[in-house]
């Protein structure tokens, strides 16, 4: 199973960590080229306006949105907002792949920033320790969205839709592999 983390901004490498502890062939995208072989994709957060423009930059954006048609991808933080098919900003690049509308920085700023106990859909009983820097959260999900996690006020921090998985939280800075494992399920299920 090979899976590329989009290499343009953010926290890939911390990505391509977990992936590896779970013997995952993790590598880093920069280039179209570089999407031709892969089995799925991360998103990682950062900031994404300025993966937007990078990725128009480096000519992925195009590309990026082919793959995401059948291909696994998940965002996590800015990765969600990359996704979404609404964003509440027409001048934004995104991929537009997932049908959620999201509500960037909903949070506030970095000072805002928190940690939670979070029981996700899909992963056992066992909370997961999330980290929300800046975080977005879906306001709308449509059909056939799957939501996989809330916080306690109904805020929608997970969400699925067939091979797309999007998160508002970092779960690449803990050291649950939880999450990576289901992603990495995903990309399995994808190459049967």
């Amino acid at each position: 199973m090979r899976i590329g983390v989009l290499a343009l901004q953010g926290a890939f490498i911390e990505h391509i960590k977990m992936l590896r502890q779970l013997d995952a062939d993790a590598v880093e995208v920069r280039l179209p080229a570089q999407l031709d072989d892969l089995d799925g994709l991360i998103i990682p957060g950062g900031e994404s306006t300025t993966i937007g423009k990078l990725a128009t930059s480096y000519g992925l954006l195009e590309p990026l949105r082919r793959f995401c048609v059948n291909r696994p991808t998940w965002g996590t933080c800015a990765g969600m907002i990359f996704l979404a098919k609404d964003i509440g900003n027409d001048e934004q690049p995104i991929l537009a792949a997932m049908d959620i509308q999201v509500n960037r920085n909903h949070f506030g700023r970095q000072i805002d920033s928190f940690e939670i106990d979070l029981r996700i859909q899909g992963l056992s009983e066992d909370p997961f320790h999330a980290v929300f820097i800046r975080a977005p959260v879906v306001t709308q999900a449509e059909a056939p969205v799957e939501i996989l996690a809330r916080l306690d006020d109904g805020a929608i921090v997970a969400v699925r839709q067939a091979h797309l998985l999007a998160t508002a939280f970092h779960p690449e800075l803990t050291s649950d592999l939880r999450l990576h494992a289901y992603f990495c399920a995903i990309v399995n299920e994808s190459m049967s």
